[in-house]
């Protein structure tokens, strides 16, 4: 029997999942929870085989709550599920050491299938996901590049970052400049969105 924690905040879509794994016979859902914040704890108390963790809970998110519990409790293997279908969701989730990551309009077949090759120490990616991952290939940016554009996207102008990061103005514009010019985007903010959405910020 595998043993399986649900985390998921749309109360009718946690009640609809819960519905339709118990059907199953060899999976049972020993804890739902609905915040990120009651993942660890509740997984501690429960001991489950596989946690299924949105992505966007509140409170701690779906990503924070998967590397914690890697962290504190190794035996509980983690599958994501998520409507936020992006290759740097995906990277993000897999370094927090998640190992599966399915879309929400995954046919529920193909999660209990999931959750059983999870539970089995496989990987169960959504492979349409896996193919854009690879597709959108590794990071361009410098280190320094990426904590300039990190800076910006929480909205400090160029004499903050400067101050920030002990650069001077000039520096910080030669870096927002290559990075923008590596990234083929618009304007800074474009290159944030660009470099969030790949997953290197």
């Amino acid at each position: 029997m595998v043993r399986v924690l649900l985390a998921e905040d749309m109360l009718m879509l946690r009640k609809a999942l819960v519905s339709l794994m118990e059907l199953e016979p060899d999976i049972e859902i020993v804890a739902e929870v609905d915040s990120g914040d009651e993942v660890v704890p509740r997984a501690l108390e429960v001991r489950p085989d596989v946690a299924v963790l949105d992505i966007d809970l509140p409170g701690q998110d779906g990503i924070a709550a998967a590397a914690e519990l890697h962290e504190r409790l190794p035996q509980c293997r983690t599958l994501m599920l998520t409507s936020l279908g992006r290759p740097g969701t995906m990277r993000r989730a897999l370094a927090a050491h998640a190992s599966g990551f399915l879309l929400k309009d995954t046919e529920p077949d193909r999660l209990a299938v999931a959750i059983r090759d999870v539970a089995a120490g496989r990987r169960a990616i959504d492979p349409q996901l896996a193919v854009a991952t690879l597709e959108a290939g590794s990071n361009p940016l410098t280190t320094r590049e990426g904590e300039v554009l990190c800076l910006a996207a929480e909205g400090d102008d160029i004499t903050q970052i400067a101050g920030r990061l002990f650069l001077s103005a000039g520096t910080v514009r030669n870096y927002l400049t290559s990075a923008v010019s590596k990234l083929g985007a618009r304007n800074r903010m474009d290159a944030v969105r660009i470099a969030r959405e790949s997953g290197w910020l």
